[in-house]
């Protein structure tokens, strides 16, 4: 179900570095309490390209979550994002429903570009069931099958039952809208910056507009690292953390960091010409960076002066509650950014 909200969910992401749990309250006027919360470190090896390499590692992972937060719900929501995914807007003529959920395979085979058969199909109607229109746009998500089930079985075998598979996208946009008024004026670019992925997601006019996943994350910065001052990946995720390594201290790694902040921003930039080249909304007017990655030293300075825009780190717990007996507010501040896909996932409710 890849759209699938009533049960609570415990929002688990999955990344390549960490993996990161989260569970929220829903409470009345649909406000949200922090219960749980939970960061595990991942080898480099587990996964590979958004792909699971060694499942038993992500189960140690998952499994140590669940008995260091004692979470108790036993259904959990992930996403999965990267070329496995494939997310198009289309436009159909009128339908009813039934006829729609007849005749969707037929036209996402139209548009998707792996064999209809080797994937998990998902669409939500966004516009065109108003009276009297001709035409209705359709969101169309259609995940590789294999991936699937590879992030769904590393939650079964850890004790839990996945209940929701999402894309991470549209799991920044719900952390986003629960914490940010969307001004239906601007145009805001959500960008999740993961260690081997980054997500963009353009909301405009209240909706998202545009999707792409990139190969770039907070992994190149830590190579560079390797390579520069001959580190080992661990050293290297330290430095880069703003940690002295030996004799190298942040400033020494300043410059280096900020030639792949440049290369960050020049992939950017090519998914916002594309965007610019074939949509008629107008230019970016915000950016708003999550993600490990985001937290990188200087990077969102680089951003800020190569788009001229203003540009922030996006919190998804301020408007969430929750106790500081219960959570360290600086901590939690302090990593907020990378928890955003997890938060996102953990406002689903299955069957919605």
């Amino acid at each position: 179900m890849l759209f699938a909200r009533n049960k609570g969910v415990v929002g688990l992401d999955i990344g390549s570095a960490t993996v990161k749990l989260v569970e929220l309250r829903e409470k009345k006027g649909g406000q949200y309490s922090l219960q749980r919360i939970g960061v595990e470190p991942l080898s480099p090896e587990a996964i590979v390209d958004g792909s699971i390499m060694d499942s038993s590692l992500v189960v140690d992972a998952i499994q140590k979550l669940n008995e260091q937060t004692g979470v108790k719900t036993p259904s959990f929501a992930t996403s999965v994002s990267g070329h496995s995914v494939i997310i198009k807007k289309i436009e159909l003529p009128a339908m009813e429903s039934d006829e729609l959920a007849e005749s969707i395979q037929w036209e996402a085979e139209q548009h998707i570009p792996f064999d209809i058969n080797d994937v998990r199909l998902d669409y939500v109607t966004l516009s065109g069931e108003e009276p009297g229109r001709e035409t209705m746009e359709v969101l169309l998500v259609a995940v590789k099958r294999e991936k699937v089930n590879d992030y769904v079985s590393v939650i079964s075998q850890s004790g839990r039952t996945p209940a929701i598979v999402d894309v991470d996208a549209f799991a920044i946009q719900n952390a986003y809208e629960l914490n940010y008024d969307l001004d239906p004026l601007k145009v805001v670019a959500l960008v999740n910056m993961g260690a081997g992925v980054t997500n963009i997601n353009i909301v405009a006019r209240g909706q998202s507009v545009f999707w792409r996943d990139i190969s770039f994350g907070g992994n190149q910065f830590t190579e560079a690292l390797q390579r520069e001052f001959n580190l080992s990946f661990d050293q290297s995720e330290l430095l880069k953390r703003g940690e002295s390594v030996g004799s190298y201290t942040l400033g020494d790694a300043r410059k280096i960091l900020d030639g792949v902040s440049a290369e960050m921003a020049n992939e950017i930039q090519k998914t916002f010409d594309f965007f610019a080249a074939t949509s008629s909304e107008g230019p970016i007017d915000e950016l708003v960076l999550s993600g490990g990655c985001a937290l990188t030293s200087n990077l969102l300075d680089v951003l800020r002066e190569r788009f001229g825009v203003p540009t922030e780190l996006l919190n998804p717990f301020a408007r969430v509650n929750f106790r500081e007996s219960d959570f360290d507010s600086a901590w939690l501040n302090s990593i907020a950014p990378m928890l955003a896909v997890a938060v996102g996932l953990a406002m689903r409710r299955v069957g919605d």
